[in-house]
């Protein structure tokens, strides 16, 4: 047994690789994996940190594990690891000028695990797109969008970039849903049944209480715009849809009108145009 666990599988120089090399390293992987599992489990039976912060210490802490076990990795294999630095530090500065891009996303993908401004199930969004965070990595975050699209983003555009985290202090956000009535409406009618609409909608939260606004007077209507906070961050344009829905029913309930845009045309008769 002495003999088969001594047997040199490789040898070049001065380095060689044994069979009880190879078991030293199966053996250290399997640690390395049930240290991570312990550490999983450990931090995510804590109470006192949300679901997203348990997920970026994790993720910091798998990164270091893992960083460290490539290392004492290498050096289980008997890999000299001061020489083997030295002997490839000229090709480590040409790879890192043309890896730079790559650096830097890393780097960002450390800081967005580190100050939490954007975690894991964040409703965020960048230019026009909506989408929620599903999976932040070292290089890069996983988002999907409200068109149930996976988009794979650099992490260094969630840093750079200006962006908006609409659930960065709290789950609930303002929304308005806007509608015009025709000028011979009740204002006042008009008001309550805004305001009922939105109400009645299980979405819709009770605190802080909705408000209804009188904001213009258009060109062919009365303009207005009822406010509501919901946690439906995500799919809130599912819930406007709906309170437009209800707006418009109420509307034809009472009589209220959604004028079409208008425009007066007036003509003069010129006496000298005889055509």
């Amino acid at each position: 047994m002495k003999e088969l666990l001594n047997y040199t599988l490789f040898e070049d120089d001065d380095y060689s690789i044994k069979v009880i090399s190879i078991f030293k390293l199966i053996l250290f992987l399997f640690v390395v994996f049930l240290v991570l599992k312990i550490i999983k489990k450990a931090i995510y039976k804590i109470d006192k940190i949300d679901i997203a912060k348990k997920y970026s210490l994790y993720s910091l802490v798998r990164y270091f594990i893992i960083f460290l076990s490539i290392i004492l990795g290498l050096q289980l294999f008997g890999f000299n690891l001061s020489v083997l630095i030295a002997g490839s530090a000229a090709l480590l500065v040409g790879v890192g000028l043309g890896l730079q891009y790559l650096f830097s996303d890393f780097m960002s993908g450390i800081i967005l695990l580190i100050d939490s401004t954007i975690k894991v199930n964040d409703v965020i969004q960048i230019k026009d797109t909506v989408c929620i965070v599903k999976e932040i990595n070292l290089r890069t975050t996983t988002v999907l969008t409200r068109d149930d699209k996976y988009i794979i983003l650099p992490n260094t555009d969630l840093t750079r970039n200006q962006l908006i985290n609409w659930t960065h202090s709290k789950h609930s956000s303002r929304f308005d849903v806007t509608v015009g009535v025709d000028y011979s409406s009740d204002v006042k009618r008009v008001m309550q049944l805004l305001k009922q609409a939105v109400d009645t909608h299980p979405a819709v939260l009770k605190t802080p209480a909705s408000a209804v606004r009188f904001t213009d007077f258009g060109d062919s209507s009365l303009n207005f715009s009822v406010i509501f906070w919901s946690q439906e961050l995500f799919r809130v344009e599912t819930i406007k849809s709906e309170i437009r829905i209800k707006i418009f029913e109420l509307f034809t309930e009472n009589n209220i009108s959604i004028p079409f845009p208008q425009r007066v045309l007036h003509h003069v008769n010129n006496p000298d145009n005889k055509s």
